[in-house]
């Protein structure tokens, strides 16, 4: 099943939607075989990391990874799984950072205000990752959801 396919299941409007998606592909593009992703709740705020064991990106490209009109896809001229990641964050009030990961891979996390009246409703983060395993049978991706109440598990 293609992704294209995938992503008409999936509700596009929501944080686990494309965007994921999106994020998830760029992992895969870049040859990681391990992808971690995690989602913390603590009271408003909610945090998405996601991991991956790729070759990592160059300074430019880390610099550059949240501007729309930056790709490193082949024949593209623009990007935009980070840049939507990062303005839905922002949105919100929160932000969304990329950075090295264990000396090779990535680490993109994303804090969301949940209280903001522009959060976008989280989706059904669950189905996205059986899609991604289905799809990609041979990565390791591994997924964990923690819900905190003010500090306490």
């Amino acid at each position: 099943m293609k992704i294209h396919k995938i992503k008409e299941l999936l509700d596009a409007k929501v944080i686990c939607g494309e965007e994921f998606l999106d994020i998830a592909k760029n992992s895969l593009r870049a040859g990681a075989q391990n992808v971690f992703i995690r989602v913390v709740e603590d009271n408003n705020t909610l945090i998405l990391e996601i991991e991956d064991d790729g070759p990592g990106m160059d300074k430019a490209t880390l610099k550059n990874a949240a501007n729309p009109f930056y790709t490193t896809k082949e024949g593209k001229k623009f990007g935009l799984g980070l840049s939507l990641l990062a303005q839905a964050s922002e949105a919100t009030g929160g932000f969304m950072k990329v950075e090295e990961w264990k000396d090779n891979g990535a680490r993109i996390i994303a804090a969301f205000n949940q209280s903001n009246i522009d959060m976008k409703p989280v989706g059904d983060i669950d189905k996205t990752m059986r899609v991604l395993k289905a799809l990609h049978p041979g990565i390791n991706f591994s997924y964990n959801h923690l819900i905190k109440n003010g500090g306490s598990e």
